[in-house]
Protein backbone atom coordinates (compact mmCIF):
# COMPACT_ATOMS: atom_id res chain seq x y z
CA UNK A 1 0.00 0.00 0.00
CA UNK A 2 1.06 3.57 -1.20
CA UNK A 3 1.66 6.49 1.19
CA UNK A 4 -1.35 7.93 -0.81
CA UNK A 5 -3.31 4.89 -0.60
CA UNK A 6 -2.73 5.19 3.72
CA UNK A 7 -3.67 9.00 3.15
CA UNK A 8 -6.85 8.04 1.71
CA UNK A 9 -7.85 5.36 3.52
CA UNK A 10 -7.45 7.25 6.70
CA UNK A 11 -9.20 10.01 5.35
CA UNK A 12 -12.23 7.83 3.97
CA UNK A 13 -12.17 6.13 7.72
CA UNK A 14 -12.39 9.83 9.61
CA UNK A 15 -15.31 10.77 7.59
CA UNK A 16 -17.16 7.44 8.07
CA UNK A 17 -16.85 8.13 12.32
CA UNK A 18 -18.12 11.25 11.34
CA UNK A 19 -20.74 10.05 9.53
CA UNK A 20 -21.77 7.83 12.21
CA UNK A 21 -21.79 10.76 14.63
CA UNK A 22 -23.68 13.13 12.48
CA UNK A 23 -26.76 10.06 12.47
CA UNK A 24 -25.86 9.62 16.33
CA UNK A 25 -26.48 13.19 16.31
CA UNK A 26 -30.15 12.82 14.55
CA UNK A 27 -31.48 10.00 16.92
CA UNK A 28 -30.68 11.24 20.20
CA UNK A 29 -32.45 14.38 19.06
CA UNK A 30 -35.31 12.18 18.09
CA UNK A 31 -35.62 10.37 21.08
CA UNK A 32 -34.80 12.93 23.15
CA UNK A 33 -37.31 15.91 21.72
CA UNK A 34 -40.04 12.95 21.70
CA UNK A 35 -39.12 11.52 25.21
CA UNK A 36 -38.74 15.60 26.79
CA UNK A 37 -40.68 18.30 24.65
CA UNK A 38 -44.31 19.43 25.66
CA UNK A 39 -44.60 17.14 28.81
CA UNK A 40 -45.56 18.10 31.84
CA UNK A 41 -42.83 18.88 34.20
CA UNK A 42 -41.46 18.06 37.72
CA UNK A 43 -44.56 18.07 40.22
CA UNK A 44 -43.66 20.80 42.91
CA UNK A 45 -45.13 21.86 46.36
CA UNK A 46 -47.07 25.14 45.82
CA UNK A 47 -45.25 26.41 49.04
CA UNK A 48 -41.82 25.66 47.74
CA UNK A 49 -42.05 27.46 44.59
CA UNK A 50 -39.27 30.47 44.45
CA UNK A 51 -40.21 34.14 43.12
CA UNK A 52 -39.20 35.20 40.36
CA UNK A 53 -37.90 37.94 38.45
CA UNK A 54 -38.85 38.50 34.73
CA UNK A 55 -36.39 40.75 32.98
CA UNK A 56 -37.77 42.22 29.81
CA UNK A 57 -35.10 44.41 27.78
CA UNK A 58 -36.95 45.98 24.85
CA UNK A 59 -35.97 47.76 21.71
CA UNK A 60 -38.80 49.71 19.28
CA UNK A 61 -41.95 48.17 18.41
CA UNK A 62 -43.60 45.78 15.98
CA UNK A 63 -46.88 44.52 15.22
CA UNK A 64 -46.93 41.54 17.96
CA UNK A 65 -45.11 43.18 21.00
CA UNK A 66 -48.54 44.35 22.69
CA UNK A 67 -49.99 41.06 22.60
CA UNK A 68 -46.75 39.01 23.46
CA UNK A 69 -46.15 41.52 26.08
CA UNK A 70 -49.55 40.61 27.84
CA UNK A 71 -48.94 37.11 27.85
CA UNK A 72 -46.98 38.04 30.86
CA UNK A 73 -49.66 39.41 32.54
CA UNK A 74 -51.38 36.48 32.30
CA UNK A 75 -48.73 34.13 33.84
CA UNK A 76 -50.70 31.29 36.19
CA UNK A 77 -47.70 31.71 38.79
CA UNK A 78 -48.02 32.54 42.49
CA UNK A 79 -45.09 35.10 42.90
CA UNK A 80 -43.39 37.24 39.95
CA UNK A 81 -42.55 40.24 39.27
CA UNK A 82 -42.13 41.70 35.51
CA UNK A 83 -39.52 44.27 34.94
CA UNK A 84 -39.34 45.90 31.70
CA UNK A 85 -36.29 48.55 30.25
CA UNK A 86 -35.81 50.10 27.51
CA UNK A 87 -32.37 52.42 26.60
CA UNK A 88 -34.44 55.69 26.34
CA UNK A 89 -37.70 57.62 26.63
CA UNK A 90 -38.06 58.27 23.16
CA UNK A 91 -38.62 54.16 22.63
CA UNK A 92 -42.10 53.93 21.75
CA UNK A 93 -41.97 50.25 23.38
CA UNK A 94 -42.64 52.71 26.78
CA UNK A 95 -46.58 53.76 25.79
CA UNK A 96 -46.79 49.80 25.40
CA UNK A 97 -45.56 48.47 28.78
CA UNK A 98 -47.61 51.75 30.18
CA UNK A 99 -50.76 50.57 28.54
CA UNK A 100 -50.55 47.10 29.86
CA UNK A 101 -49.38 47.96 33.32
CA UNK A 102 -52.71 50.14 33.79
CA UNK A 103 -54.65 47.05 32.39
CA UNK A 104 -52.99 44.71 34.40
CA UNK A 105 -52.79 46.83 38.01
CA UNK A 106 -52.93 43.58 40.35
CA UNK A 107 -49.44 42.04 38.06
CA UNK A 108 -46.31 43.11 40.34
CA UNK A 109 -44.37 45.24 37.03
CA UNK A 110 -42.21 48.08 36.69
CA UNK A 111 -40.42 49.98 33.52
CA UNK A 112 -36.92 51.06 33.72
CA UNK A 113 -36.13 54.18 31.49
CA UNK A 114 -32.39 54.60 30.44
CA UNK A 115 -29.34 52.44 30.31
CA UNK A 116 -26.57 52.00 32.50
CA UNK A 117 -23.26 51.64 30.18
CA UNK A 118 -21.25 48.57 31.63
CA UNK A 119 -19.60 47.13 28.28
CA UNK A 120 -20.44 47.09 24.56
CA UNK A 121 -23.17 44.66 24.76
CA UNK A 122 -26.38 47.10 24.58
CA UNK A 123 -28.86 43.94 26.09
CA UNK A 124 -26.60 43.67 29.04
CA UNK A 125 -26.57 47.09 29.57
CA UNK A 126 -30.98 47.53 29.32
CA UNK A 127 -31.05 44.59 31.95
CA UNK A 128 -28.39 46.60 34.11
CA UNK A 129 -31.33 48.28 36.27
CA UNK A 130 -33.76 45.55 36.31
CA UNK A 131 -31.70 43.06 37.53
CA UNK A 132 -30.19 45.63 40.03
CA UNK A 133 -33.91 46.07 41.38
CA UNK A 134 -34.63 42.25 41.37
CA UNK A 135 -36.76 41.40 44.52
CA UNK A 136 -36.22 37.62 43.48
CA UNK A 137 -33.34 34.69 43.44
CA UNK A 138 -34.36 33.34 40.23
CA UNK A 139 -34.28 35.82 37.28
CA UNK A 140 -36.17 35.14 33.86
CA UNK A 141 -34.23 36.46 30.84
CA UNK A 142 -36.99 36.60 28.02
CA UNK A 143 -36.88 38.56 24.88
CA UNK A 144 -39.35 40.68 23.71
CA UNK A 145 -40.26 38.87 20.65
CA UNK A 146 -41.37 35.70 23.46
CA UNK A 147 -45.28 34.77 23.63
CA UNK A 148 -45.80 32.94 27.15
CA UNK A 149 -47.92 30.40 27.67
CA UNK A 150 -50.07 30.39 31.25
CA UNK A 151 -47.23 27.66 32.65
CA UNK A 152 -44.44 29.63 31.34
CA UNK A 153 -42.64 29.72 34.89
CA UNK A 154 -44.35 26.89 36.46
CA UNK A 155 -42.06 24.51 33.85
CA UNK A 156 -39.16 26.39 34.04
CA UNK A 157 -39.40 26.28 37.75
CA UNK A 158 -39.92 23.00 38.41
CA UNK A 159 -36.77 22.00 36.75
CA UNK A 160 -34.80 24.03 39.33
CA UNK A 161 -33.29 21.93 41.63
CA UNK A 162 -30.95 22.13 44.36
CA UNK A 163 -28.17 21.30 41.62
CA UNK A 164 -29.28 23.14 38.54
CA UNK A 165 -28.33 26.63 37.67
CA UNK A 166 -29.60 27.40 34.57
CA UNK A 167 -32.93 26.37 32.35
CA UNK A 168 -33.05 26.57 29.28
CA UNK A 169 -36.43 26.90 26.56
CA UNK A 170 -35.35 25.53 23.17
CA UNK A 171 -36.27 28.58 20.30
CA UNK A 172 -39.39 28.09 18.36
CA UNK A 173 -42.07 29.78 16.35
CA UNK A 174 -45.57 30.45 16.72
CA UNK A 175 -47.68 30.05 13.54
CA UNK A 176 -47.30 32.99 11.52
CA UNK A 177 -48.67 33.72 7.66
CA UNK A 178 -46.23 34.33 4.41
CA UNK A 179 -43.32 31.91 3.69
CA UNK A 180 -40.48 33.48 6.01
CA UNK A 181 -43.07 32.68 9.03
CA UNK A 182 -42.40 29.00 7.63
CA UNK A 183 -39.02 29.18 6.50
CA UNK A 184 -38.03 30.22 9.90
CA UNK A 185 -39.96 27.16 11.83
CA UNK A 186 -38.69 25.06 9.72
CA UNK A 187 -34.68 25.89 10.91
CA UNK A 188 -35.69 26.22 14.52
CA UNK A 189 -37.74 22.78 14.47
CA UNK A 190 -35.04 20.96 11.78
CA UNK A 191 -31.31 22.08 12.30
CA UNK A 192 -31.72 24.13 15.77
CA UNK A 193 -33.93 21.45 17.35
CA UNK A 194 -31.16 18.90 15.96
CA UNK A 195 -28.32 20.22 17.58
CA UNK A 196 -29.76 21.91 20.87
CA UNK A 197 -31.76 18.53 21.77
CA UNK A 198 -28.57 16.81 20.93
CA UNK A 199 -26.29 18.80 23.08
CA UNK A 200 -28.52 19.22 26.14
CA UNK A 201 -28.94 15.31 26.26
CA UNK A 202 -24.91 14.76 26.20
CA UNK A 203 -24.20 17.67 28.88
CA UNK A 204 -22.60 20.05 25.87
CA UNK A 205 -23.68 24.13 26.59
CA UNK A 206 -25.81 25.10 23.81
CA UNK A 207 -27.17 27.92 25.47
CA UNK A 208 -29.61 30.46 23.67
CA UNK A 209 -30.58 33.36 25.26
CA UNK A 210 -34.19 33.80 24.05
CA UNK A 211 -36.11 32.46 27.26
CA UNK A 212 -33.55 31.42 30.20
CA UNK A 213 -33.97 31.07 34.38
CA UNK A 214 -30.94 31.52 36.01
CA UNK A 215 -30.23 31.56 39.43
CA UNK A 216 -28.96 35.48 40.53
CA UNK A 217 -26.53 34.12 43.17
CA UNK A 218 -24.35 32.51 40.03
CA UNK A 219 -24.44 36.02 38.30
CA UNK A 220 -23.51 37.94 41.39
CA UNK A 221 -20.47 35.28 42.60
CA UNK A 222 -19.15 36.21 38.59
CA UNK A 223 -19.19 39.41 39.58
CA UNK A 224 -22.06 40.86 38.51
CA UNK A 225 -24.19 41.17 35.31
CA UNK A 226 -21.63 43.82 33.92
CA UNK A 227 -19.20 40.79 33.56
CA UNK A 228 -20.81 39.46 30.62
CA UNK A 229 -21.02 43.19 29.17
CA UNK A 230 -17.79 42.55 27.14
CA UNK A 231 -19.53 39.29 25.06
CA UNK A 232 -21.86 39.80 22.37
CA UNK A 233 -23.14 36.13 23.68
CA UNK A 234 -24.08 36.70 27.04
CA UNK A 235 -26.17 33.61 26.62
CA UNK A 236 -23.41 31.53 26.48
CA UNK A 237 -20.91 32.44 29.18
CA UNK A 238 -23.74 32.25 31.68
CA UNK A 239 -24.52 29.47 30.43
CA UNK A 240 -20.23 28.42 30.96
CA UNK A 241 -20.52 30.25 34.57
CA UNK A 242 -23.09 27.86 35.83
CA UNK A 243 -21.02 24.64 34.97
CA UNK A 244 -17.75 26.59 36.32
CA UNK A 245 -19.73 26.64 39.34
CA UNK A 246 -20.72 22.91 39.28
CA UNK A 247 -24.50 23.67 38.53
CA UNK A 248 -26.44 21.47 36.28
CA UNK A 249 -28.09 22.93 32.88
CA UNK A 250 -31.14 21.51 31.98
CA UNK A 251 -33.72 21.89 29.48
CA UNK A 252 -37.45 23.22 29.81
CA UNK A 253 -40.31 20.57 28.42
CA UNK A 254 -41.90 23.73 27.19
CA UNK A 255 -40.57 25.78 23.88
CA UNK A 256 -39.67 29.87 23.96
CA UNK A 257 -42.21 30.59 21.20
CA UNK A 258 -40.96 33.44 19.06
CA UNK A 259 -43.65 35.61 17.51
CA UNK A 260 -42.08 38.34 16.16
CA UNK A 261 -44.43 40.53 13.94
CA UNK A 262 -41.39 42.25 11.52
CA UNK A 263 -39.88 39.32 9.85
CA UNK A 264 -38.61 38.43 6.03
CA UNK A 265 -36.02 35.73 4.60
CA UNK A 266 -33.36 38.55 4.12
CA UNK A 267 -33.36 39.70 7.91
CA UNK A 268 -33.65 35.82 9.15
CA UNK A 269 -30.32 35.67 6.92
CA UNK A 270 -28.86 38.29 8.42
CA UNK A 271 -29.50 36.86 12.11
CA UNK A 272 -28.05 33.34 10.79
CA UNK A 273 -25.14 35.40 9.47
CA UNK A 274 -24.38 36.71 12.97
CA UNK A 275 -25.13 33.68 14.40
CA UNK A 276 -22.56 32.07 12.79
CA UNK A 277 -19.75 34.71 13.37
CA UNK A 278 -20.72 34.27 16.81
CA UNK A 279 -20.38 30.50 17.44
CA UNK A 280 -16.90 30.41 15.50
CA UNK A 281 -15.49 33.24 17.24
CA UNK A 282 -16.67 31.62 20.91
CA UNK A 283 -15.83 28.17 19.47
CA UNK A 284 -13.38 28.09 16.86
CA UNK A 285 -13.43 24.65 16.20
CA UNK A 286 -16.76 25.32 14.72
CA UNK A 287 -15.10 26.44 11.50
CA UNK A 288 -14.46 22.88 10.38
CA UNK A 289 -17.37 21.34 12.24
CA UNK A 290 -20.27 23.37 11.18
CA UNK A 291 -19.94 22.93 7.29
CA UNK A 292 -19.15 19.13 7.31
CA UNK A 293 -22.50 18.83 9.44
CA UNK A 294 -24.75 20.08 7.01
CA UNK A 295 -26.41 17.89 4.29
CA UNK A 296 -25.46 18.08 1.07
CA UNK A 297 -21.74 19.02 1.62
CA UNK A 298 -21.75 15.95 4.21
CA UNK A 299 -23.70 13.88 1.31
CA UNK A 300 -20.96 14.68 -0.84
CA UNK A 301 -17.95 13.44 1.33
CA UNK A 302 -19.35 10.57 2.68
CA UNK A 303 -20.35 9.22 -0.89
CA UNK A 304 -16.84 9.14 -1.71
CA UNK A 305 -16.01 7.39 1.54
CA UNK A 306 -19.06 5.40 0.68
CA UNK A 307 -17.42 3.99 -3.10
CA UNK A 308 -13.51 4.41 -1.66
CA UNK A 309 -14.36 1.83 0.72
CA UNK A 310 -17.32 -0.13 -0.02
CA UNK A 311 -17.87 0.15 -3.53
CA UNK A 312 -21.44 1.82 -2.77
CA UNK A 313 -22.31 4.13 -5.96
CA UNK A 314 -22.00 7.47 -5.09
CA UNK A 315 -25.05 8.82 -6.76
CA UNK A 316 -27.14 6.26 -5.16
CA UNK A 317 -25.82 6.91 -1.11
CA UNK A 318 -26.09 10.62 -2.16
CA UNK A 319 -29.48 10.35 -3.14
CA UNK A 320 -30.40 7.72 0.24
CA UNK A 321 -28.46 10.01 2.28
CA UNK A 322 -30.56 13.30 1.52
CA UNK A 323 -33.96 11.37 1.43
CA UNK A 324 -33.25 10.26 4.89
CA UNK A 325 -31.77 13.36 6.26
CA UNK A 326 -35.35 15.02 5.00
CA UNK A 327 -37.61 12.41 6.55
CA UNK A 328 -35.22 12.58 10.23
CA UNK A 329 -35.62 16.54 9.83
CA UNK A 330 -39.54 16.44 8.98
CA UNK A 331 -40.35 14.10 12.01
CA UNK A 332 -38.32 16.28 14.35
CA UNK A 333 -40.02 19.36 12.81
CA UNK A 334 -43.83 17.17 14.07
CA UNK A 335 -42.53 16.52 16.98
CA UNK A 336 -41.40 20.37 17.82
CA UNK A 337 -45.22 21.43 16.46
CA UNK A 338 -46.80 18.85 18.78
CA UNK A 339 -49.52 19.09 16.62
CA UNK A 340 -50.32 19.54 12.68
CA UNK A 341 -47.77 21.43 10.87
CA UNK A 342 -49.48 25.32 9.41
CA UNK A 343 -48.13 24.19 6.04
CA UNK A 344 -47.96 21.99 3.65
CA UNK A 345 -45.02 18.98 2.59
CA UNK A 346 -44.52 20.98 -0.52
CA UNK A 347 -43.85 24.13 1.60
CA UNK A 348 -42.04 22.35 3.85
CA UNK A 349 -39.95 20.91 1.01
CA UNK A 350 -39.27 24.42 -0.42
CA UNK A 351 -38.43 26.14 3.24
CA UNK A 352 -36.03 23.18 4.01
CA UNK A 353 -34.08 23.26 0.33
CA UNK A 354 -33.75 26.81 0.45
CA UNK A 355 -31.97 26.21 4.08
CA UNK A 356 -30.01 23.83 2.94
CA UNK A 357 -28.37 25.38 -0.47
CA UNK A 358 -27.63 28.82 1.37
CA UNK A 359 -26.41 27.44 4.21
CA UNK A 360 -23.16 27.16 2.93
CA UNK A 361 -23.00 30.60 1.29
CA UNK A 362 -23.83 31.90 4.79
CA UNK A 363 -21.04 30.28 6.45
CA UNK A 364 -18.89 31.90 3.85
CA UNK A 365 -20.49 35.14 4.47
CA UNK A 366 -19.45 35.25 8.08
CA UNK A 367 -16.40 34.07 7.80
CA UNK A 368 -15.71 37.60 5.30
CA UNK A 369 -15.55 40.20 7.83
CA UNK A 370 -14.71 39.85 11.34
CA UNK A 371 -17.66 42.45 12.29
CA UNK A 372 -21.41 42.36 12.88
CA UNK A 373 -24.67 44.29 13.18
CA UNK A 374 -27.12 43.38 16.26
CA UNK A 375 -29.84 46.69 17.08
CA UNK A 376 -28.72 49.37 14.90
CA UNK A 377 -24.93 48.95 16.14
CA UNK A 378 -21.93 47.51 14.74
CA UNK A 379 -19.24 45.43 16.40
CA UNK A 380 -16.03 43.71 16.11
CA UNK A 381 -15.84 40.20 16.87
CA UNK A 382 -12.67 38.82 19.12
CA UNK A 383 -11.85 35.24 19.43
CA UNK A 384 -12.81 34.32 22.14
CA UNK A 385 -16.50 35.87 21.91
CA UNK A 386 -15.20 39.35 23.31
CA UNK A 387 -16.56 42.26 20.82
CA UNK A 388 -15.93 45.99 20.90
CA UNK A 389 -18.13 48.43 19.33
CA UNK A 390 -17.60 50.59 16.20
Amino acid sequence: MTVGDIILFSISIAGFAGFLLSWFIHTVALIYGKLKLHKNGPAVCPEDLQGVSIIKPLVGVDSHLYYNLETFFKITYPKYELLFSVHDEQDPAIMIVQKLIERYPKVDAKLFIGMKYVGPNGKVNNMMKPFEASRYDLINISDSSIQAAPDYLMDMVSHMTPDTGLVLQMPFCCDRKGFAGIYEKVFFGTMQARNMLAAVATGINCSTGMSSLIRKEIVEKAGGLQTFAKYLGEDYFLAQECVQQDYKVKLSNKLAMQNSGAYSVDAFHKRLTRWVQLRISTVPTLVFLEPISECFLQGLIMSWCFQYLFGVSAMAFFLLHVLLWFLVDYTLLNICQNGPLPFSKFEFLCAWLLRECTSPYLSIKSHMTTTTAWRHKKYRLRWGGTIEEI
